[in-house]
């Protein structure tokens, strides 16, 4: 049985009062739930102040990013240490604004999701296909590409500590969600194509998020399909009142 993972990706919000305060009611919300794994990605530069305020609950902290190198002459990047260092216990990899946005080719995520690794940190490698690709019929090709390169050189041993996000870029922040038998569609194909490179047993092993304008309206019948295992939360998890009914829906309806 594959526990459920909700994770709140923050993005480019809040200042540092509002992260203290939302990381503090997510607390005293969920500070106690233990048959879900529950954490937030604030803003790397707030990262110290979230884990601090986390303290003594279950909720752990990621990054939203991190860079490939340990140390060095990188201006502006942060290392996994880094992120062990400030309290961070997950980090998102290969989210498709890092992708479409900022131009992360699958080889340089691929290299991050195994410096993660190496360092202790437990990635969430996100995968997904835009609007065009959709419309394309190119889905399938598209997300296991992703796949394959993102999951290259990852030991069958170490695949218990990485959790993959489906988010279909034309659901992210669009209000669009997919379907769930869209969603389900992906995500079984991606844990057949994980148990192909890795063996069925850490495919089944395997949680897999998924995440595009998940809402508590939504949350349960995404919840409810056999291989979605959990939600990569954007906008609803900037506040406590909208993030805690997600973490309900998985802890009634989480597939797996």
């Amino acid at each position: 049985m594959r526990k459920a993972f909700v994770a709140g990706n923050w993005k480019m919000n809040l200042d540092l009062s509002g992260s203290v305060a939302l990381a503090s009611s997510i607390k005293d919300e969920l500070g106690s739930v233990s048959d879900v794994t529950v954490a937030v990605c604030p803003p790397s530069v707030y990262l110290k102040a979230v884990a601090d305020a986390l303290a003594g609950s279950a909720v752990a902290v990621g990054a939203q990013n991190m860079y490939v190198e340990l140390k060095g002459a990188f201006t502006g990047e942060i290392s996994g240490e880094m992120l062990l260092d400030v309290g961070c216990t997950y980090a998102i990899l290969g989210h498709s604004e890092r992708r479409h946005v900022l131009g992360e080719p699958d080889e340089l995520i691929d290299a991050k999701v195994l410096r993660a690794l190496d360092c202790g940190l437990r990635p969430i490698l996100c995968v997904g296909e835009t609007l065009d690709q959709r419309q394309a019929g190119q889905t399938g090709e598209v997300v296991t590409g992703q796949v394959r390169a993102g999951l290259a050189g990852v030991s069958v041993d170490r695949m218990a500590m990485l959790t993959v996000a489906y988010e279909p870029v034309w659901a992210i922040g669009t209000g669009l969600t997919a379907t769930p038998e869209q969603a389900q569609e992906v995500h079984g194909m991606i844990r057949a194509l994980v148990g192909e490179l890795c063996g069925n047993e850490a495919a089944g092993a395997l949680v897999i998020q998924y995440g595009g304008s998940v809402k508590a309206d939504n949350a349960s019948d995404l919840m409810a399909m056999p291989d979605i295992d959990g939600a990569l939360v954007g906008g609803a998890a900037l506040k406590a009142e909208t993030f805690a009914p997600i973490v309900q829906a998985c802890r009634t309806t989480a597939g797996g």
